[in-house]
């Protein structure tokens, strides 16, 4: 497990989902993030161009930041994000071969599940980072009730209709991560809008741990 993906997250427990970002201004948003507080930022791979703008920010903030991608589905994509420099791979399944070749490439996997079943089954395939998804729809209610049975040094993260906003409810169920997108990048966002909607949201979970 990375030590710089668990200070990060321990620090400021969110992934910033950067969908639809360009290789061209990559480097900018993945800047105003950092400075706003996040250090987890993830490229989806259905993004224009997503290994070119995951290798740009792993030259630009590699040293600094968890950079990785989303989206993630085929296992030549794997060796792909891992040639670009990710250190992260988040996958909508719990795919086993994928999860292994991705530990095997010295990436941390996160796993899409919703089920306990799903959620055993990535753990098993060598996953510790369990994403959670759609989270909206299952509730924190269910986190916290799959989260009495899975093993203790699983980590659960919350992706999809989560945010700033309904955070404390999620935290309190014991995730251990959020996964954050259009609260925080939309395709055509300036640098500075990007700044100031991660400053907010790195703010309000700062004000819930204190």
């Amino acid at each position: 497990m990375s030590t710089k993906l668990e200070n990060w997250l321990n620090k400021v427990p969110v992934v910033a989902i950067i969908r639809g970002v360009q290789p061209d201004e990559v480097n900018e948003i993945g800047a105003a993030i950092l400075e706003a507080g996040i250090g987890v930022i993830e490229v989806p791979l259905n993004s224009p161009e997503p290994f070119k703008s995951i290798a740009n920010l792993s030259k630009s903030l590699g040293e600094q930041c968890v950079i990785g991608c989303g989206t993630l589905v085929t296992q030549e994509h794997v060796q792909r994000v891992a040639d670009a420099g990710g250190k992260i791979a988040v996958t909508p399944s719990t795919e086993p071969a994928i999860i292994k070749q991705c530990i095997d490439l010295g990436m941390t996997p996160m796993p899409g599940w919703a089920t306990p079943t799903e959620a055993f089954a990535a753990y098993q395939a060598g996953a510790r980072y369990l994403k959670l998804f759609p989270a909206g729809t299952y509730g924190a209610g269910h986190v916290k009730a799959v989260q009495a049975v899975l093993p203790s040094d699983s980590k659960i993260l919350a992706v999809g209709g989560v945010g700033a906003n309904n955070a404390e409810q999620w935290l309190e169920a014991g995730i251990s991560g959020f996964g954050i997108g259009s609260e925080i990048y939309k395709a055509g966002r300036s640098a500075t809008d990007v700044f100031e909607r991660s400053k907010k949201i790195v703010d309000t979970l700062k004000s819930i741990t204190a």
